[in-house]
């Protein structure tokens, strides 16, 4: 059995790779195993509102971790000792103290038959114009699974609500069909399983796994980029599957098409079916899940800055969370409702500030996205395939960095303000209608 400091160490790694920095720094500071017993570890937290947040927040991936360290992980509890000597006595104790929450202690554990997280569900999910259309497909799959959109892939940024997404899907239909087999992997496990069993002989034993499964659900499919083997192997198992009219579902945070070093005939795969991306939530949105998120966790902030937060932090869910886990946690540590100016303060100080980028770093990127010459952009010239670039650029410019109509004009080759205002709205209106565009708006924005 690996050593409880060497366990935790590398579980650490790995959940730091999937929290920010403000929150892997709040909430797994002054955290260690105290000790593992049958299968179950014990995890030592300094009070217990980190108790509490630990367990209603981050279980997932604390065990989704500790997991793939420790073969033998079954489940995780937690035990507020607040200095060393107490931590040394409870060590040696091997009564432990049990876990306390609403739920049943059997809900907190992840199904090892099929991996699907129990807190994962439609009820906790928040709609919004960012991914409507996602639930919308989700909703029919779970009507019919295998008759519609089969396969989805859903892409989108981290922190949108992707993997909640998928594994709602796989726990409702559980719960309408509880003889269907379900199975939820993520592409690092699916792959590590692969190799594992070439090198134990054990091909057939994999093959015959995965191929048993009513609904097949993979997440995190673009870390299969250049993995050629386990490719081939998922392009087997998808044909079987797809045969079969069994349901097949993909998460990943790029469209299959922008995936590099991904197989063509995969991306043919993942064509076959519904392609839908998730984009980040607007205004109303992120209204919507910070007011429901505080009263899932009884704490209720006032409306300034519930409103504050939803306009400052234009990011992901997972930053609005982090953001208001701080509130939360600053909250009852000055044992008061913190101030706006306090909560500015907050954001400020924990916020990834975006990168500061020039108009020649968005002409270049997005000449080299179109692969053009970059001085073409400011040429007067109406050939196609250089004015969509050149208004894609003249809309992101005004869009995400609120440049002014008239510079922007000044900056793209003295060009009229008006003939800027056109180009943005041209852009607004076509990306509504045209998914494929609105796909490589996205990537664009990823390389800034």
């Amino acid at each position: 059995m690996i050593e409880n400091k060497q366990l935790w160490e590398s579980a650490l790694m790995e959940i730091e790779l999937n929290v920010s920095k403000a929150n892997f720094n709040t909430w797994f500071k002054n955290t260690c195993i105290l000790k593992q017993d049958n299968g179950i570890i014990h995890l030592n937290v300094p009070n217990e509102f980190a108790k509490d947040w630990l367990c209603n927040k981050y279980h997932k991936f604390i065990l989704k971790a500790l997991r793939n360290y420790g073969e033998n992980v079954r489940g995780l509890e937690y035990i507020v000792c607040k200095n060393k000597q107490e931590i040394q006595n409870q060590q040696k104790n091997t009564h432990t103290q049990q876990f306390n929450n609403s739920l049943q202690l059997d809900n907190l554990y992840i199904n090892r038959e099929d991996n699907l997280n129990p807190r994962y569900t439609f009820e906790s999910f928040i709609i919004g114009s960012f991914n409507e259309l996602a639930h919308a497909a989700s909703q029919a799959i779970i009507k019919n699974p295998g008759s519609v959109y089969n396969p989805l892939f859903i892409h989108g940024g981290t922190g949108l609500g992707k993997t909640h997404l998928i594994q709602a899907i796989g726990n409702e239909i559980k719960k309408n069909n509880p003889k269907k087999k379900i199975f939820y992997v993520t592409s690092e496990k699916f792959s590590i399983d692969y190799i594992n069993s070439l090198q134990t002989n054990k091909i057939n034993s994999f093959k015959e796994k995965y191929r048993k499964y009513d609904v097949f659900i993979m997440d995190d499919t673009q870390f299969l980029s250049n993995k050629e083997k386990t490719q081939e192997e998922l392009f087997h198992l998808f044909n079987s599957l797809y045969e079969q009219n069994k349901q097949i579902i993909f998460s990943s945070d790029q469209h299959p098409n922008y995936i590099p070093n991904m197989e063509d005939r995969l991306k043919s795969r993942f064509s076959a079916g519904m392609i839908i991306d998730v984009q980040q939530p607007e205004y109303e949105s992120r209204l919507a899940i910070l007011k429901s998120k505080s009263v899932l966790n009884n704490f209720l902030i006032p409306d300034d800055i519930i409103d504050y937060i939803a306009s400052s932090v234009q990011g992901n869910i997972r930053e609005l969370e982090g953001i208001l886990n701080l509130i939360t946690c600053q909250s009852s540590v000055k044992n008061r409702q913190i101030t706006l100016n306090e909560v500015r303060s907050i954001i400020k100080n924990n916020l990834k500030q975006k990168k500061s980028v020039s108009v020649k770093d968005i002409v270049k990127i997005v000449s080299d996205f179109y692969e053009i010459d970059e001085k073409s952009i400011y040429e007067k010239t109406r050939r196609k395939e250089i004015v969509k670039p050149r208004q894609i650029i003249m809309y992101l410019l005004r869009k995400d960095f609120n440049v002014s109509y008239p510079t922007i004009g000044q900056k793209m080759g003295g060009r009229d303000h008006t003939t800027v205002i056109h180009s943005c709205d041209k852009i607004s209106c076509d990306i509504k209608k045209d998914n494929l565009l609105n796909q490589e708006i996205d990537q664009i924005r990823a390389m800034f």
